[in-house]
C-alpha cells in the first residue's frame, strides 16, 4: 500500500523541477540579454509586444503576471528609450494601446536571434517526441492553473 508521501513525492519533485527549470532558463536568457542592456522585466515586455502588439496596458500586465503600476514604470523607461509608444485605443477612450517603435525593430531581431540560439543550446539532446510530450503536459498544467486562478473550479 502506498503512503501519502509516496503519492506526493513525484508531484513535489515535478513541481520543484519545473520551477527550477523556469528560473534557470530565465537566468540564462537574462545573462544573454545583458549585452543588449535589457533586464528580464524589460525584455519580457518587449518580447510580448513583438508577439502581440496593440494590447492595452491592463492586458499586458495580466499576460505578464505583474502589477499595473510595475508595468507603468517599465513602459515609462521603454518609452523614454524610444522603444515603445502609447496610443489612444480606438475602442476604449480610457485605454492606451502599446506599440513598438521602428527603433525597436533591430533590437527585437537581435533578441529573437539570441532567444533562438539559447533555445537550441538549452534543448540540445532532447528529442522532438520528448518536447512534444513536455509541451502537452505544460499546456495542461497552464490550463488547470488558469481555471484555478479564475476561481471556476478550486
Amino acid at each position: 500500500m502506498q503512503s501519502d508521501s509516496d503519492k506526493t513525492e513525484p508531484l513535489e519533485a515535478f513541481a520543484r523541477s519545473m520551477a527550477a527549470a523556469a528560473r534557470l532558463w530565465r537566468r540564462y536568457l537574462d545573462l544573454r540579454f545583458r549585452d543588449l542592456d535589457l533586464s528580464q522585466a524589460r525584455w519580457s515586455v518587449l518580447f510580448e509586444l513583438s508577439r502581440n502588439e496593440e494590447v492595452t496596458q491592463v492586458e499586458l500586465a495580466r499576460t505578464l503576471g505583474i502589477e499595473a503600476a510595475t508595468l507603468v514604470r517599465l513602459l515609462d523607461g521603454l518609452e523614454g528609450a524610444g522603444l515603445v509608444e502609447r496610443r489612444p485605443s480606438a475602442s476604449d477612450r480610457r485605454a492606451k494601446t502599446l506599440h513598438l517603435t521602428e527603433a525597436a525593430s533591430p533590437l527585437i531581431v537581435r533578441m529573437e536571434d539570441i532567444s533562438a540560439a539559447s533555445r537550441a543550446k538549452i534543448l540540445e539532446g532532447i528529442s522532438r517526441q520528448e518536447l512534444h510530450i513536455a509541451t502537452k503536459v505544460l499546456s495542461r498544467i497552464a490550463d488547470r492553473l488558469e481555471i484555478l486562478s479564475s476561481g471556476q473550479n478550486g
